[in-house]
Formats: C-alpha cells, sequence, structure tokens
C-alpha cells in the first residue's frame, strides 16, 4: 500500500494515525509526518526474523525479552520494528504505543521501503536514545549495526556481509552468524 501524506496539523495528523484500523495483519506506522501502511511480510522475511530471533534468546549473555510488533514513540513518529530487544518484563504494563527508553535494540528486515528501514527510522531510534539499531539489508545484502546514539543519529556503524559473523556488543555478546541470510 503506498503511503498517504497529511496535510493536516500535527495533533490532527496523530488522532487519524492513532485511529486508523488497519486489515488484520498489516501495519500501520507514522514515520516524520508519513503514515505508512505495510502488507504482511513474506516468507523470506519471516525467515530472517525467526533466525534473529533464535540467535538472540539462545546466544545472548543475558536473559532478555523479544517482542515482535511492539510500538514505540520515537521523537519522528510511531514506529513499529521488526524486532524490539528488552530487559525481561520491560513492556509487561505498557501501552500499545510505548517509550522507547529502556530498550537495548531495534532490528528492521528490509522488505517493500528499504528507504525507510535506512534513513527516517534510523534516525529516530537514534533519536529515541536506542543504544543499537541492527539493520539486515536484504537488497544490499549486508547486516549493519548502528551504536552510540548522539545529536540525533548513531556514530558508529559497523557492517557485515551475509556470509561474515558481525560481533554485538553487551548485553548480547555474540557474533551473529549472518551466514543463513545469503
Amino acid at each position: 500500500m503506498p503511503a498517504v501524506e497529511h496535510p493536516l496539523p500535527a495533533d490532527d495528523l496523530l488522532r487519524t494515525f492513532l485511529e486508523l484500523d488497519t486489515p488484520p495483519g498489516f501495519k500501520a506506522e507514522l514515520i516524520e509526518g508519513e503514515i505508512v501502511v505495510t502488507s504482511p511480510p513474506d516468507g523470506s522475511h519471516e525467515t530472517v526474523f525467526a533466525l534473529l530471533a533464535r540467535e538472540f534468546m539462545r546466544r545472548s549473555a543475558a536473559e532478555l525479552d523479544l517482542s515482535g510488533m511492539k510500538g514505540l514513540i520515537t521523537p519522528s513518529g510511531r514506529f513499529i520494528p521488526d524486532g524490539t530487544i528488552s530487559p525481561v518484563g520491560h513492556f509487561e504494563h505498557a501501552a500499545p504505543w510505548a517509550d522507547a527508553a529502556g530498550v537495548l535494540l531495534v532490528f528492521e528486515i528490509t522488505s517493500t521501503r528499504p528507504e525507510k528501514d535506512r534513513g527516517a527510522k534510523r534516525l529516530g531510534y537514534a533519536a529515541a536514545g536506542i543504544p543499537c539499531y541492527l539493520l539486515i539489508d536484504r537488497d544490499e545484502g549486508r547486516a549493519t549495526l548502528f551504536t552510540d546514539p548522539a545529536d540525533g543519529d548513531y556514530t558508529v556503524h559497523v557492517q557485515a556481509a551475509f556470509g561474515k559473523p558481525l560481533d554485538l556488543p553487551a548485553p548480547f555478546s555474540f557474533a551473529l552468524d549472518t551466514e543463513p541470510l545469503r
């Protein structure tokens, strides 16, 4: 589905966005003043999600929670990362749209709108102070870990072509095996 730009004041746009009734499986996000509705992911996307979920749950040095489709409030909109890693129980009493404070890592797997994942969402996650953003870029064939947010962007990024390991910092403390992403 195409993005819809609304020439509404910010309060009206947010109200319109929050009142959306999307079909089952679709997700709606508010990214830099644009309402973006995305169709359900393809099988390859879900396979990558499952791989990442297994890696984080089995190999992280700390006990963590992984949330799929958790709505986060960022300074530049309302984002739904493909995956959100947080301390155990972090979202237990959270509303559908939660403050991003305390989130340890978010990941996105590119699909229909990779430019949003590479740009606007990266900047939004950094502005929210999320320490790590992992981008699995299926079009480019690489995984990129962005860390150390400051002044609205990440100051450090490390890339690994699919097939090469990508070291993740504490509290994860493992090398992500990107071989299965080829």
